[in-house]
C-alpha cells in the first residue's frame, strides 16, 4: 500500500500487555501509511486507542486534549508504588469502606481538584521522565496541579476487597492518582487493578475494532474497516467555511483575509486562536487567527 493512501482515523480496542507504540508500529506495517495515536494506554490496560492515518496525524494534538472516560476497578488496602497493580507493596491495612462511606465522599472529586501526578508517570523533571527517577532510587515530588473530572460514580462492588467505577476526565487527570486518592479520603489504601478507556472525545469503545482484525484486511483496508474522517478530532475547534479563492491562498501557505460574511466570527476570537478551515465540506486546513485574518499552520492534503 502506497505511502500516504490513507487518510483518516480507526479506532482501536488495545489489548492486554501491548504498549501504545507497539499497536502503532503494527498499524504502520499494515498499511505504509504515517501513523500516530492519541493518547497513551499503560501495557495492563485496555480499551479505545484513537489511530490517526495519513494526514490525520496532524490533527492528533487535539484528540489527546479531548475529554476520556474509563472504567475501572479499585483493590481497597493495598497501596503499591506505581498506583496501580504493576507496582511494589508500599502499604497494607484491614480497612474497607462500604457503598454509602463510597457514595457520600465521590462529590468532592468532582469538577476542577487538585491532583498530585504518580511518580512513576511520564512528566518531565528537569529533563528526565519522573518514571526514570523513581528507577533510579530518585522518587520526584511532583506538584500538585488543577484536572477537570466530569462524572465519577461506583459501579459496582464485587467483593468487599474491590469496587468498581466510571469516570469522565479531562486532559492530564491519572486514574491512578484518582483511585489512591480516594482510597485516602476513605482511610484506606488503594491501587487501580483493572483499567478500560470508554472513549477518547468523539472516538468510543461501539467504534472500536481489534488489532488482529487490521492486520488481517491490510490489503483492503479502505473497504473492509470502519475509516472515520480526518476531522473527527477536531469538534471543538470553530469551523470557517472559505471560498476557492481563500483555500488557494490557504494551501500556498499564505495568510487569508475573510469574505464579510465570517470576518464578524473572526473578530469575536482571541489572537492565535487555532480554527478548522473547510472548503467544499472538507478540512484543508487548521490555522491560527492574525489581525483578523487565518494564517495556516497545518494544511491538509487530501
Amino acid at each position: 500500500m502506497a505511502e500516504g493512501a490513507l487518510h483518516g482515523w480507526l479506532v482501536i480496542d488495545k489489548p492486554l500487555g501491548l504498549v501504545s507504540s507497539r499497536v502503532v508500529e503494527v498499524i504502520r506495517g499494515a498499511t505504509g501509511t504515517k501513523t500516530g495515536h492519541a493518547g497513551t494506554l499503560d501495557p495492563w490496560a485496555t480499551g479505545v486507542l484513537p489511530i490517526a492515518l495519513g494526514e490525520a496525524t496532524k490533527t492528533a494534538a487535539y484528540a489527546m486534549n479531548c475529554r476520556k472516560s474509563y472504567r475501572f476497578r479499585v483493590r481497597w488496602g493495598v497501596a503499591r508504588t506505581t498506583d496501580d497493580r504493576e507496582g511494589a507493596i508500599a502499604n497494607e491495612c484491614a480497612s474497607r469502606p462500604d457503598q454509602n462511606a463510597i457514595e457520600a465522599v465521590l462529590p468532592c472529586f468532582i469538577g476542577t481538584v487538585l491532583q498530585s501526578p504518580p511518580p512513576y508517570s511520564a512528566i518531565k523533571v528537569n529533563g528526565q521522565r519522573a518514571y526514570a527517577l523513581c528507577r533510579a532510587a530518585k522518587p520526584p515530588v511532583l506538584p500538585p496541579r488543577r484536572v477537570q473530572i466530569t462524572a465519577f460514580r461506583l459501579v459496582a462492588i464485587p467483593d468487599r476487597d474491590h469496587a468498581d467505577f466510571e469516570a469522565l476526565v479531562g486532559k492530564g487527570t491519572y486514574i491512578r492518582a484518582l483511585a489512591r486518592d480516594l482510597a485516602t479520603a476513605l482511610g484506606t489504601f488503594g491501587h487501580v487493578a483493572e483499567l478500560r478507556r470508554l472513549s477518547v472525545g468523539r472516538f468510543t469503545e461501539a467504534q472500536a475494532i481489534s488489532l488482529d482484525a487490521v492486520v488481517e484486511h491490510q490489503h483492503s483496508l479502505v473497504q473492509s474497516l470502519p475509516m472515520l474522517p480526518i476531522d473527527s478530532a477536531l469538534d471543538e475547534l470553530p469551523a470557517f467555511d472559505l471560498t476557492s479563492a481563500e483555500t488557494a491562498r490557504l494551501r500556498c501557505g499564505q495568510r487569508v483575509m475573510l469574505h464579510p460574511g465570517v470576518r464578524a466570527r473572526i473578530d469575536r476570537l482571541d489572537e492565535g486562536t487555532v480554527v478548522a478551515a473547510y472548503h467544499a465540506r472538507r478540512l484543508v486546513a487548521l490555522a491560527k487567527t492574525e489581525n483578523g485574518g487565518l494564517r495556516p499552520s497545518r494544511v491538509i492534503h487530501q
